[in-house]
């Protein structure tokens, strides 16, 4: 397969550290890797040629312009998670990037977004740009922008459902470094019952299909938008493995309805955001045709609790 120069944001985030990896050690492509911190790259960047670290920042992404004229495909990881510069890097300068593209030799853009601007029929969903975050609420105006680009028949848009991954050369998520605290809690977790689910994608697995959507762009007039996800777990299906993995048995359970969760937050007066408390009511964040390496008829890193688990308490006894 022939060598593609490759653009990539975000290089040194947690899902930028799997999917930098897997171009530099299994491809023989031409990466170009920007990035505020070089230092905070812990790849390794010299183990072959054509692999250069470019030390910058969304906000000057026009200084970036002649190169940009010159790549085959774009890899968009870089996000501003929250403060007064969320919607410039977020929706301007994502939006300036890709303009600065040159539409016809630019074969495909993997654009990151995120699975909490849609609902569960994969369709955008309106209180992600009424309620939520600075982030969530900036990712979801960038997706009604996408439409509008010259560009927009070569973009591939992606939305990671709750993301796992990081290990001693690689930053931890936020889901992956909450895991301890969940696990701390589980004696009482295990006796509640609730009604929810979720979708969850470690940070090898999005780095899996990224190479292979690289590889295989979309074909002429081809919509491509993947929400990546492993199969829907509830939440009581998740605590019934994370209790089976640490050997804690499940005598009984406690329904925990929204009314009491409600009556909870006002008797113990509990400040929650209004995309927090949208969440809490929402309660199902699953999407219908999540798709995991296997879909692709690849092999998959991590996909239940108890890959979960293991690939976290390994990590932890390493790092003791």
């Amino acid at each position: 397969m022939s060598s593609k120069r490759i653009f990539v944001t975000g290089a040194s985030g947690c899902i930028g550290h799997y999917v930098s990896e897997a171009l530099i050690q299994e491809t023989n492509h031409e990466l170009y890797l920007l990035v505020r911190n070089p230092s905070k790259l812990q790849v390794d960047t010299q183990v072959r040629p054509g692999i250069k670290v470019l030390q910058g920042d969304m906000q000057e992404i026009g200084d970036f312009a002649d190169l940009l004229q010159t790549i085959d495909t774009a890899v968009l990881m870089a996000t501003a998670w929250g403060g007064e510069n969320t919607y410039n890097i977020n929706v301007n300068k994502t939006l300036e990037l890709l303009r600065l593209l040159d539409k016809d030799r630019c074969q495909q853009v993997i654009y990151f977004s995120t699975a909490s601007v849609l609902d569960n029929n994969s369709q955008p969903l309106p209180e992600a740009g009424k309620l939520g975050t600075d982030y969530i609420s900036s990712k979801y105006d960038c997706l009604q922008k996408l439409c509008q680009l010259d560009i927009a028949d070569k973009i591939t848009t992606i939305y990671p459902t709750l993301v796992l991954g990081g290990d001693s050369n690689k930053p931890y998520s936020h889901l992956t470094s909450g895991i301890p605290e969940v696990t701390k809690y589980i004696n009482l977790i295990r006796f509640l019952r609730t009604d929810a689910s979720f979708h969850f994608i470690h940070g090898q697995d999005i780095a899996t299909i990224v190479k292979y959507l690289i590889d295989n762009p979309a074909k002429i007039g081809e919509q491509r938008q993947f929400v990546l996800g492993q199969p829907r777990l509830t939440v009581d299906q998740a605590v019934e493995e994370v209790c089976a993995y640490l050997g804690k048995k499940i005598y009984f359970r406690i329904p925990l309805s929204l009314g009491l969760a409600n009556v909870l937050i006002a008797v113990f007066r509990i400040q929650m955001a209004a995309w927090d408390r949208f969440c809490m009511n929402y309660r199902h964040f699953s999407y219908k045709n999540a798709v995991n390496p296997a879909s692709f008829g690849l092999p998959n890193y991590c996909a239940t609790m108890r890959d979960v688990l293991k690939i976290t308490s390994y990590q932890k006894s390493q790092a003791k």
